[in-house]
C-alpha cells in the first residue's frame, strides 16, 4: 500500500473536488491508502458524508486550521502558517507517514515548503515543476515550469537529467529525446546561460544523455522532443501562453462555428475531430505536474482542478513511489558524471 498526504483546502475548489477526486482515486487504484486529507476536519467531514466515504478505513483526517490564500507570499506563508494544510501535508512525507502529497493549492507555498522541509536531491542544487503537454503524437515533459526563476546553466542540465528519468518511468519513453528551449537552432543563439547550458549538454550526450539541440518555441508541438529544458521564468511564460492561446482557439471556434446554419452543419460534420482535440488537449487526464529534485513526492496540481484531474494525481503520485524516481535521478546524475556544484 502507499500512503499519500492530501492538501485537502488547496485549490480554487477545496475542499469539494479534493474530496471528490480522492474517492474516484481510492476507487480505481487500489493501491493506494491510506490517504491522509490534510485540513478543515468539518469540511472534509461534511464533504465525506456528501459522497458516502464518511466509514471509509483508507481515508484519514488531519486537522489543519491554517490554509494557505493564492495571493499570499510564499515564504511569509511559510513562516506564518506552519500549520497550514500544505505544510502539515508536507510534514507528513519528511515523517515518513506518507509516501508522497498532492496539492492544487498554492504553488509556491508547496515549492518552498517541500524544498524547506524534505531538502533537494545531492547533486540536485534547483528544483523543477515538470509539465506534460500534448503532443500530435505522443505526450512531452517541459521543466521547468516556475519552481526556479533564477538559473545557471548547470541546473538545466540537472532538469535534462530529471526530466528524461520521469519521463523514462512515468510516461514509458525508452530513450527520451532531450531538447534546450531557445530563440534558434544553432549553438550560437541564446542569452549566455543558454548557451553553456547547451555546452553542457553537448558534453552529457557524449556520456549517454540524448540530447537533440535546442527547438524554438514554434515548434515545440512539432515532436521533436520528449523532454524540453528551460528555466523557471521562460517556462511558466511559455505553460500560460499555450493555455490561453488553446483557451483562446477554443472559443473562436466555439462563437464562430454557431453563426449560421451552415457553419454548425460544418460543426457536426466535424464533431469526431473536435471529440479527439479535446481528448488529447485534457489537462485533467494527466494529473498533477511533479516537483522534480526534493527527497521526496510532491504533486502539484492545477488550483482549478476537477475531481478527475486530482484523480490523477493521486494516482501519478502512487506511480512516481512505486518507480522510485528520486533514487533513479540519483543513479542517473552518478552514471553521467554530475557533481555538486555550488549555485
Amino acid at each position: 500500500m502507499i500512503p499519500l498526504a492530501v492538501d485537502a483546502m488547496g485549490g480554487d475548489f477545496a475542499p469539494r473536488n479534493i474530496i471528490e477526486g480522492t474517492g474516484l482515486a481510492l476507487d480505481s487504484q487500489p493501491r493506494i491508502g491510506p490517504v491522509f486529507l490534510v485540513g478543515d476536519q468539518a469540511q472534509i467531514e461534511a464533504e465525506l458524508e456528501r459522497i458516502g466515504r464518511v466509514d471509509d478505513d483508507r481515508i484519514k483526517i488531519v486537522h489543519s486550521e491554517q490554509v494557505v490564500g493564492m495571493t499570499e507570499s510564499p515564504a511569509a506563508a511559510i513562516r506564518s502558517k506552519p500549520d497550514s494544510s500544505i505544510a502539515m501535508a508536507v510534514d507528513l512525507v519528511k515523517k515518513g507517514q506518507a509516501m508522497a502529497m498532492v496539492s492544487a493549492g498554492h504553488t509556491g507555498a508547496a515549492v518552498a515548503s517541500s524544498v524547506l522541509k524534505l531538502r533537494p536531491l545531492p547533486g540536485i542544487e534547483r528544483p523543477a515543476i515538470a509539465t506534460v503537454f500534448p503532443g500530435p503524437r505522443k505526450q512531452f515533459l517541459m521543466l521547468d515550469a516556475g519552481a526556479s526563476v533564477d538559473c545557471r546553466s548547470q541546473h538545466l542540465a540537472q532538469f535534462a537529467v530529471m526530466g528524461e528519468i520521469y519521463s523514462r518511468y512515468i510516461l514509458n519513453i525508452d530513450n527520451p529525446r532531450v531538447a534546450l528551449l531557445n530563440i534558434g537552432e544553432e549553438a550560437s543563439k541564446g542569452n549566455e546561460q543558454v548557451k553553456e547550458a547547451h555546452h553542457l549538454l553537448e558534453s552529457l550526450r557524449k556520456r549517454g544523455l540524448n540530447f537533440v539541440g535546442n527547438i524554438q518555441g514554434s515548434n515545440m508541438f512539432d515532436d521533436l522532443c520528449d523532454v524540453l529544458v528551460c528555466d523557471g521564468f521562460v517556462g511558466n511564460i511559455t505553460l500560460k501562453c499555450s493555455e490561453g492561446t488553446a483557451r483562446f482557439i477554443s472559443n473562436f471556434l466555439n462563437q464562430y462555428l454557431r453563426k449560421n446554419w451552415c457553419r454548425r452543419l460544418g460543426a457536426l460534420l466535424s464533431r469526431n475531430a473536435f471529440r479527439d482535440l479535446k481528448a488529447i488537449a485534457d489537462q485533467s487526464e494527466y494529473g498533477g505536474a511533479p516537483l522534480l529534485g526534493v527527497n521526496g513526492i510532491c504533486i502539484i496540481g492545477h488550483g482549478s482542478s476537477c475531481s478527475n484531474a486530482v484523480a490523477n494525481a493521486l494516482r501519478v503520485a502512487g506511480e512516481a513511489v512505486e518507480q522510485q524516481i528520486s533514487q533513479h535521478i540519483l543513479e542517473r546524475m552518478s552514471e553521467l558524471q554530475i557533481g555538486n556544484r555550488k549555485s
